[in-house]
């Protein structure tokens, strides 16, 4: 890998999953939503900006756009492995929003399995330990940059 195909790996990622409409439709996904109506409706999106970012996460393999209606014809979108990975993201992010930008943060996680509220938290898959930012150093591949 050389220094410039490190660099766009990046940026081809945040090309990707950094855009506010993409974590709002991500999110919507993870709630169990699929309908193009629904996106739409639900977060106030033209339908241009929508029909971009839907062909974008299609063409990303992080959707799959499968048909539900022979006539006429309508699609609906579901999360893949590759989109469902994409989860921890979404949860860090609202985690970070619920401290900063929420005096009552707007929806509890819960544990499915124990029925207890969950907190997002980064964890050593090792030793199981909670991480802090400053325990973790990068070991970055010498072609990386």
């Amino acid at each position: 890998m050389t220094p410039s195909s490190a660099r766009s790996a990046t940026d081809n990622t945040w090309s990707v999953v950094g855009e506010r409409w993409t974590m709002l439709i991500l999110r919507e996904c993870f709630r169990g939503h699929r309908r193009y109506e629904h996106f739409r409706t639900k977060l106030g999106i033209g339908s241009n900006v929508l029909n971009d970012r839907l062909r974008v996460l299609t063409e990303e393999g992080i959707l799959d756009r499968l048909p539900y209606q022979e006539r006429p014809v309508r699609h609906e979108y579901r999360l893949t492995k590759k989109g469902q990975d994409l989860y921890p993201v979404l949860l860090a992010l609202m985690s970070w929003g619920d401290m900063y930008k929420n005096e009552t943060p707007p929806v509890r996680l819960i544990h499915s399995t124990c029925g207890h509220e969950a907190q997002p938290q980064m964890t050593c898959s090792y030793c199981g330990e909670r991480i802090a930012w400053r325990e973790m150093a990068a070991d970055i591949h010498p072609d990386a940059w």
